[in-house]
Formats: structure tokens, C-alpha cells, sequence
């Protein structure tokens, strides 16, 4: 990715809105560590396009809301593949 960090959050936030996606899942998706993802949806995005910072900011309250959920489902599915062996 050869973005400027300011094109890279608008980017980043966009994909984030129209995804639903994790920061973790995005980060992934574009080859970046989560702490730049992090960075730039909650920093940099903010400056640059306030109304797409609060829709990533939805966003990110949802995940971490529903975030003890797939961490019980991990932890669920862990154990049941451990039982079959």
C-alpha cells in the first residue's frame, strides 16, 4: 500500500462502514498491523471526515459490544474439537 496515511484512513474507514469489519479483520484485509488500523479510524479520521469517523465509530461499538460473544464462541469450539480427538 503506497497511501498517503491520510488516504489510508479514509480507506480504511470506508471498508470498516460498509463492512462491518473487525479491526483485526481489516487489518488483515489490507496488510497492516491493527494498531495502524486503530490509529488512523480513531485518530486521523476524525480530522479528515468527522461524519464517516462517527459511523466507524458505531462500528467499533458494536464489535467490541458483541466481542465476549466470539470469544465464547472460540473457547466453545475449541473445547468441542478438543473432545472428538
Amino acid at each position: 500500500m503506497d497511501w498517503e496515511p491520510d488516504e489510508r484512513a479514509l480507506r480504511l474507514g470506508e471498508y470498516m462502514a460498509e463492512t462491518g469489519s473487525t479491526v483485526r479483520a481489516t487489518a488483515g484485509h489490507f496488510g497492516i498491523s491493527k494498531s495502524t488500523v486503530h490509529k488512523d479510524v480513531s485518530e486521523r479520521l476524525r480530522r479528515i471526515s468527522p461524519s464517516l469517523y462517527r459511523e466507524v465509530g458505531a462500528v467499533l461499538a458494536q464489535n467490541k459490544a458483541e466481542r465476549h460473544l466470539r470469544g465464547g464462541q472460540a473457547t466453545k469450539e475449541k473445547y468441542e474439537k478438543r473432545a472428538k480427538k
